[in-house]
């Protein structure tokens, strides 16, 4: 099911003829157009952190995502690396963190266990492994995997992360990743957070789940901060400009290095929505 969407979506892709939609878009860009009705906060982080690598000079990034689950999302991944690394000319390595047999059982009220409960998204392991391509699944307890993530996989530097644990446990759990020696990340990366807008019966707070773990991640670390990002805030209409983070390492070698173009006033971000 998955190469079968992949093979529509390269071939839609493909296409030169004058009345199709993509041709005056660069290819990473006609990929990210195509994507925007599925998964358009994906699109925008991805496109963004490699322009912020090129920018940076560095020749390789990773991408992480917390909680595959079934892995539509590892499958978009590869398809935006497969088109971002032609046009940018930079290697990317992606990798997936999950428990497999599904979630854990929640340990108290900051798990949302009104939403969520024990055995919810399980992974089929076997299957999703010869569905994808490159997407390396680190399996295991995040609170785990991620201890000897550097040292077991020795990543490019990680440049966008994806965080959909649903817990409040999981996700703080997961911020052991911020804690590697510099050279395992940008200055600045781009984070996106699932499980911090819902509804009626979500009824997501500051004081549990997601948003309870990046608060308390940021209270603890003084040079190391997960901040909600400005400028789509304030320039998109689109619900998913209040999941998309930064996370910044003040501290880190390369956090002062200059990346704008000389001509700020004709700068332009793509894309807004």
């Amino acid at each position: 099911m998955l190469q079968k969407l992949r093979n529509k979506i390269l071939k839609k892709l493909s296409k030169k003829s004058n009345s199709d939609r993509f041709i005056k878009y660069t290819t990473s860009e006609a990929v990210i157009k195509f994507n925007m009705s599925t998964r358009p906060p994906h699109a925008y982080c991805f496109y963004n952190a490699v322009k912020l690598a090129k920018r940076l000079n560095y020749k390789s990034i990773s991408v992480i995502e917390f909680g595959v689950a079934g892995g539509n999302g590892l499958f978009f991944l590869e398809l935006f690396a497969e088109q971002l690394s032609k046009e940018f000319n930079i290697d990317i390595e992606i990798y997936g963190f999950d428990l497999i047999s599904g979630l854990p059982s929640p340990q108290d009220y900051r798990d949302l266990p009104y939403i969520f409960k024990k055995d919810l998204f399980p992974m089929n392991k076997d299957v999703l492994k010869n569905k994808l391509k490159k997407s390396i699944i680190v399996e295991g307890d995040v609170k785990n995997t991620t201890k000897d993530f550097f040292e077991k996989y020795n990543p490019a530097p990680i440049a966008f992360i994806i965080n959909d644990l649903d817990y409040y446990s999981s996700t703080i759990n997961s911020f052991n990743i911020f804690y590697g020696d510099s050279k395992f990340y940008l200055p600045r990366i781009f984070c996106y957070f699932d499980d911090v807008l819902g509804d009626e019966i979500s009824m997501y707070c500051d004081y549990s789940g997601e948003l309870l773990a990046i608060s308390e991640f940021n209270e603890t670390n003084k040079n190391k901060k997960i901040l909600l990002n400005k400028n789509l805030v304030s320039s998109s209409k689109n619900h998913w400009r209040y999941q998309i983070y930064y996370y910044h390492d003040f501290l880190h070698p390369k956090y002062n290095d200059y990346i704008e173009t000389d001509n700020q006033e004709d700068k332009g971000t793509f894309f807004h929505g």
